[in-house]
């Protein structure tokens, strides 16, 4: 046994404080297997908070950990299939301007001479007038281009685009659906805790491979 500098040998106590030292001669085995099942108690009990601790923390930081799985980086997208339109996304981004915008598939296009995503569509196809009061678009982010009578091009200014989705709604509803929002990733922030995902009424913000973080409808050239 080692000796403190005093030269007194150290007693080793039990939890009642009983002499528990190699040097005591009435020292039970009862207390010895006691104050060992005691110890093993208490171990198990602490890894047991810490069990419980490390859930916690793994469910504050869930989101988090799915945004990385091994080498493969995630960003926040939007599922034209799931999108209803409801214009959270141009209220809802922490940036001044939406980094979501309305993209254009000219795969799905019509080309028509009465665009819903560009007109209301009640408007009166032989009397359509293209002053900006009359387009749905609020910024006047869609041009219209006469290309082949009577086929029209639209196009989308993303530089004026706010993301209000009135023009996809349009083209949704009444339309063949070439108009659908997608989140610019030349602007978003890629924020861990995205607050238009947060307040998305359909769920229609899902995680993307940061490689390939668009989704096109159709299969050919999108504006994108």
């Amino acid at each position: 046994m080692r000796r403190p500098p005093d030269g007194r040998p150290r007693i080793a106590m039990d939890q009642t404080g009983s002499d528990m030292s190699e040097t005591n001669p009435r020292r039970d085995p009862k207390q010895v297997r006691l104050s060992r099942r005691s110890f093993v108690t208490q171990v198990v009990r602490g890894g047991a908070v810490l069990a419980l601790g490390g859930g916690a923390l793994g469910l504050v930081a869930g989101k988090s950990a799915r945004r990385r799985t091994g080498d493969v980086r995630y960003v926040w997208q939007i599922d034209p299939w799931r999108c209803t339109q409801c214009g959270q996304c141009a209220t809802e981004c922490v940036l001044d301007v939406s980094a979501v915008k309305c993209v254009h598939d000219f795969t799905l296009c019509g080309y028509c001479k009465l665009c819903t995503g560009f007109f209301p569509p009640y408007a009166d196809i032989d009397q359509l007038d293209t002053a900006a009061e009359k387009q749905l678009c609020p910024t006047g982010a869609i041009t219209r281009k006469d290309v082949d009578m009577p086929y029209y091009e639209y196009t989308i200014d993303e530089s004026k685009c706010i993301g209000c989705s009135r023009c996809v709604k349009g083209c949704t509803q009444y339309g063949n659906g070439a108009l659908y929002l997608q989140v610019r990733h030349d602007r978003c922030l890629n924020c861990n805790e995205c607050s238009i995902a947060a307040a998305c009424p359909s769920d229609a913000f899902i995680l993307r491979p940061a490689d390939d973080p668009y989704i096109l409808k159709g299969k050919g050239r999108a504006r994108i």
